[in-house]
């Protein structure tokens, strides 16, 4: 066929293509800035660029406040900025751990002196808001709440709206890891009630790692302690509301920033939202007519968790398609040689013909009993309409 001929020329000439949760491909737009000669941070220029990212940024998620800060980090930082800046030694907090990235929330907070309560979440299934609700009637001096919009390491999806629901009329926060969400759904926090919303750019952002934001409600900023040096968020909000930055600042990023919010913006969140959910409801049913399964049950529509019929090792399936020059993620912890997932962030619906491909061919030399082309079929009679 002619998409696995395409495959074989990529193979050839040593190019790889990228279908992972973070880093995902980069746009050319948004390359020919990165590569630009840099500005330097302490100059009109930059902070006019700075203060139109920041606008671009609060319409992104509905929100006029400026309460919301950059920070030069991974989404880690953010995640531990949010930590240091919202709760104080001793402060207790429920983190709901159903993966990887909620098992992070709980050792960051052990960290810095937090009594964490693991609101445990069997991997690969979603939080019930009715548990959120019980554990915080069983611990009614719990200040926070710490989840994942998209737990990344099993595609699962938790309902952080209803979340907010539980959380809004008490003295209680709900701090959300969104770092693959942003820019994939159209995330609201202020109207949905989340006071902690954590973003990364090397998500649906389309940049490299290393631009970090953490926006916040009116709720949490009483709550700020500044009781971090470097992810002091006081200081660095002071000074980002004049168009400067507390330390350095990643200049290249943020002018890539600036150009992605703008690229989001023209297209819609809402219709960006929807081609993304056409696109992972074909890919999941593209996969599915070659006997894999779904790994969670409500999933993200950010990438999808597959996993290979019994008999099959997911390793296997993605070193397969990696030796094809497609690059898809393994699974992470106790789902390491379970799992593989395919990340629709930086993709286009057409883009995505490719990686299952690569998915149809590693399947045959599984010896998984399939016809060439059929999830291709599947797929594309799914998202024909958003071609």
């Amino acid at each position: 066929m002619y998409t696995h001929a395409i495959i074989y020329l990529m193979r050839i000439f040593g190019r790889e293509r990228i279908f992972t949760p973070g880093p995902v491909e980069i746009p050319d737009r948004i390359r020919e800035i990165l590569g630009r000669q840099i500005i330097h941070h302490r100059t009109p220029e930059f902070r006019e660029a700075f203060l139109e990212t920041r606008d671009l940024f609060k319409r992104l998620v509905s929100s006029g406040s400026d309460n919301f800060v950059f920070f030069t980090s991974s989404g880690t930082g953010a995640m531990e900025a949010s930590v240091l800046n919202f709760f104080r030694e001793g402060d207790k907090v429920i983190a709901v751990v159903g993966g990887k990235f909620g098992e992070r929330w709980s050792q960051i907070s052990r960290r810095w002196g937090l009594k964490v309560v693991d609101l445990n979440v069997e991997w690969g299934e979603s939080v019930d808001p009715e548990q959120v609700e019980d554990m915080i009637r069983k611990h009614p001096d719990c200040k926070g709440v710490l989840v994942q919009m998209s737990e990344s390491s099993t595609g699962a999806y938790h309902d952080v709206r209803a979340l907010a629901q539980i959380t809004r009329n008490r003295d209680t926060i709900l701090v959300v890891d969104a770092i693959t969400a942003l820019g994939v759904y159209n995330v609201k926090p202020e109207e949905w009630g989340i006071d902690v919303i954590v973003g990364g750019s090397q998500k649906a952002f389309l940049l490299p790692p290393g631009l970090s934001m953490v926006w916040f409600s009116d709720k949490a900023k009483e709550r700020l302690t500044g009781r971090s040096y470097y992810f002091n968020i006081p200081e660095e909000l002071k000074k980002q509301t004049e168009g400067q930055t507390a330390w350095t600042p990643a200049v290249p990023l943020i002018l890539g920033m600036r150009e992605s919010l703008r690229m989001l913006l023209n297209a819609g969140m809402d219709r960006v939202e929807a081609v993304y959910r056409v696109m992972a409801e074909g890919v999941r049913k593209a996969v599915e007519v070659l006997g894999f399964r779904i790994f969670p049950r409500n999933p993200t529509i950010s990438l999808t968790a597959v996993e290979p019929p019994d008999g099959v090792d997911a390793e296997a399936v993605r070193k397969e398609m990696l030796g094809m020059g497609v690059r898809v993620a393994g699974g992470q912890g106790k789902l390491r040689g379970r799992i593989f997932r395919i990340s629709c962030m930086g993709q286009d619906p057409i883009d995505m013909v490719t990686v299952l491909s690569a998915l149809e061919v590693a399947a045959v030399r599984a010896g998984i009993r399939t016809k060439l082309g059929d999830s291709l079929g599947v797929y594309l009679e799914t998202v024909k309409d958003v071609l």
